[in-house]
């Protein structure tokens, strides 16, 4: 699955979701930054995630997820 198909799944699935999004086969790293996630726990932004790529981690097109979900404001301090 290409990096840009992933990418697409995930900004659909997670409203004002910036996506970045990097493969090696079947083994996907993903970073996301979004509203979303603001007052969520961290196991629950992965299980949105985890929803959005369910199809494709399913049918095994997707073998593993490496993923980092910030907030913005998470976002903004790391990048500060």
């Amino acid at each position: 699955m290409q990096p840009e198909e992933i990418k697409t799944i995930l900004e659909t699935a997670i409203p004002t979701a910036e996506v970045e999004v990097s493969s090696d086969g079947s083994h996907v790293s993903v970073t996301i930054v979004s509203t979303v996630f603001e007052g969520l726990l961290p196991v629950k932004k992965q299980q949105l995630v985890y929803a959005a790529l369910g199809d494709a981690i399913s049918s095994g097109a997707i073998h593993a997820v490496q993923m980092k979900t910030y907030t913005p404001a998470e976002w903004a301090s790391l990048n500060a």
